[in-house]
C-alpha cells in the first residue's frame, strides 16, 4: 500500500502525526504547525486574516468582527494545496478561533482536486477524546498498531502521577487563564489535567467550552495557584502583557499572589494542543501544584514562577 500524503491543518494533528511515525507522509501544514522541528520546512497552506503581534484585547476585537460577518478568520492556500494533491487532509471541528475549521476545509476542496481527499476532523472535548482523536487518525493512516503502543505510553506516563497522588488530600483550587483581555478560564480537558495533577480547577467545566468571566469571580473564588496559559501565547508573549492583570484594583489581594503563587505556562506549545503533549502539560501541572513530589524538568521551558 503507497504512503498517503497529508496536509495537516492543526498543530495538534500535526505531532499526532509524527508521533506516529509517519512524518515523511506530510506534504503541508499550517502556518501554526511547528513541532517537530523537522516539519517547518513543509509548506504553509494557511494564514490567519487577524494581527496576531496585537495585544490580547486588539485580536480578540479582530476576531470578534471577522466572525461577525460570518467569515472564516483563517485564509486556506487554495493552490498550494492543489499543487500538493494530497490523499487526506485532517482539520478540525472543534473552535472557529483556535484553527483551520472543517467547514473552511470543506469549502477550500469543493471542485479543487482531481480526486477525493479524505477529511479527518477533530473534536476532542476531554482527555479522552484526544486518545480517541489519536486511535481515529491512526486508523485511516494504516497506524493502529503505532497508535496503541503511544497511547499505552501516554497512559502509563498519567498513571505514574495518580499513583503518587493516590492518598493525598491536599487539592489546591486552580485558576487556568486561558485569555487575559478579555479574561477567559481554561475549560474543554483542562479541568480534567488538573484533577489528575492533584488540584481543583475552579470557574470551568470539564468537555465544555472555556467561558469568559469577570476578575470579580476570580476575587470571590480566591485560588490558592493561578496559571496564566494564554491560548496561542508563549511564556515569553505573555509575559508582555501581564500588566493587564497586575493592575487591576484588588489582583494585589488575592492570596495566590500574596503567597507567590502566580505562573506562566507556555499555553501554545502545551495545553492548547489536543496532541500527545497533553500529558506533558499534566507533568507540567504536577510540578506545579505539587513540587515536593513531581520534577519533570520543564520549569524554565514549559513554565515558569511570575514574581510580582
Amino acid at each position: 500500500m503507497p504512503d498517503k500524503k497529508i496536509i495537516s491543518l492543526l498543530p495538534a494533528a500535526t505531532e499526532i502525526v509524527c508521533a506516529l511515525g509517519l512524518e515523511s507522509q506530510l506534504v503541508g501544514r499550517s502556518h501554526e504547525c511547528d513541532y517537530p522541528e523537522t516539519i517547518k520546512d513543509l509548506p504553509i497552506c494557511s494564514s490567519a486574516k487577524f494581527l496576531p503581534g496585537s495585544n490580547s484585547a486588539h485580536i480578540d476585537r479582530q476576531v470578534k468582527e471577522i466572525l461577525s460577518d460570518a467569515l472564516s478568520i483563517y485564509t486556506i492556500d487554495k493552490e498550494t494545496i492543489k499543487s500538493l494533491n494530497p490523499d487526506v487532509i485532517i482539520t478540525q471541528a472543534q473552535c472557529e478561533v483556535c484553527a483551520v475549521s472543517l467547514k473552511d476545509v470543506e469549502e477550500a476542496l469543493d471542485n479543487l482536486l482531481d480526486k477525493k481527499a479524505d477529511i479527518i476532523s477533530l473534536e476532542p472535548q476531554i482527555l479522552g477524546n484526544i486518545f480517541k482523536d489519536i486511535r481515529a487518525v491512526a486508523q485511516q493512516l494504516e497506524a493502529d498498531e503505532q497508535a496503541e503502543q503511544l497511547i499505552g505510553e501516554l497512559e502509563e506516563r498519567i498513571n505514574i502521577i495518580r499513583h503518587k497522588l493516590k492518598f493525598s488530600d491536599n487539592k489546591p483550587k486552580i485558576a487556568c487563564i486561558e485569555w487575559l483581555s478579555p479574561m477567559m478560564v481554561a475549560g474543554n480537558w483542562t479541568p480534567e489535567l488538573v484533577s489528575i495533577a492533584g488540584g481543583l480547577s475552579i470557574l470551568a467545566e470539564n468537555g465544555k467550552h472555556s467561558p469568559f468571566i469577570d476578575f470579580a469571580a476570580i476575587q470571590k473564588e480566591d485560588p490558592e495557584i493561578i496559571i496564566l496559559m494564554p491560548c496561542g501565547f508563549s511564556i515569553q508573549r505573555t509575559l508582555q502583557e501581564i500588566n493587564i492583570l497586575i493592575e487591576l484594583p484588588g489582583w494585589a489581594d488575592l492570596n495566590a499572589v500574596k503567597n507567590n503563587q502566580i505562573y506562566i505556562a507556555d499555553g501554545n506549545q502545551y495545553f492548547n494542543r489536543s496532541g500527545p503533549r497533553i500529558v506533558d502539560s499534566i507533568e507540567i501541572l504536577a510540578e506545579i501544584i505539587h513540587p515536593k513530589q513531581f520534577i519533570f524538568g520543564y520549569e524554565g521551558k514549559g513554565w515558569i514562577r511570575f514574581n510580582n
